[in-house]
């Protein structure tokens, strides 16, 4: 861990480079593009590091009257939600989500391409505005989401998922490293012919926060930083934060 804490020292943040997903979209290509993020969530431990992130949560209220519920930040195809809701109906744990996404053709993805569990509502998010109450979800949740954003927005956001979230807030993102800027140009390379997942899967590493980085940011949000979870190798964190 020392290491890949030198190797994002040495790779700088990449600033102001947009992904293509964040610009005009071709539906057919949006498509291709989020079914290779679902490939990667699932064989590669993406939906894993967010449930063991979530799961502890669960657990604890497991004799509680209510389901937890989650808001799930920028969901894409909204696999990893259902992915939760799978494991914790297995365990017969309660947990309810509310997905949201700032594109309508991603929104309309996710609606149309896979039927929605029980205990999954999908909504657009016009603008990215977390528009609910203080306190309105035990657990505000994003995966892959604040490496678009550029260090201030992302302060922005983290300090929106803290007032919006009761227990916790969770952040499931890249590390920035040259390994892994590596490892996202092979697989994007040879595991797939997408052109947005060509270009944006190993751009998404180079503007990836390190989780320290991150972690700081959270801090000034007033968040503490509760537990640090990797996906092996190590490509991949969940930052499990708290009130004060």
């Amino acid at each position: 861990m020392f290491t890949q804490r030198i190797d994002c020292v040495l790779m700088k943040r990449l600033h102001e480079a947009a992904e293509l997903i964040d610009g005009p979209l071709d539906v057919r290509t949006l498509a291709g593009n989020l079914r290779d993020l679902e490939r990667v969530n699932r064989w590669l431990g993406g939906v894993h590091l967010s449930w063991r992130a979530v799961a502890p949560y669960l657990r604890a209220a497991r004799d509680g009257l209510r389901p937890v519920t989650m808001l799930d930040v920028g969901t894409g195809a909204a696999d990893i939600p259902r992915g939760l809701l799978r494991r914790a109906e297995q365990r017969q744990l309660g947990l309810e989500i509310l997905a949201t996404d700032v594109r309508a053709e991603i929104v309309d993805h996710a609606r149309l391409h896979t039927p929605a569990p029980v205990g999954l509502e999908l909504r657009l998010a016009p603008g990215g505005a977390l528009d609910a109450a203080d306190s309105s979800f035990d657990i505000v949740h994003s995966s892959m989401v604040l490496h678009h954003l550029e260090p201030d927005q992302a302060a922005t956001m983290l300090r929106e998922m803290a007032r919006v979230a009761r227990r916790a807030v969770i952040v499931n993102d890249l590390e920035r490293g040259t390994v892994w800027w590596l490892g996202a140009l092979l697989l994007a390379t040879v595991a797939t012919r997408n052109r947005y997942t060509r270009h944006d899967g190993p751009l998404s590493v180079r503007r990836a926060y390190s989780s320290a980085e991150l972690s700081a940011m959270a801090a000034r949000a007033g968040l503490s930083r509760r537990a640090s979870l990797h996906a092996p190798p190590g490509y991949r964190y969940a930052l499990v934060f708290e009130h004060g």
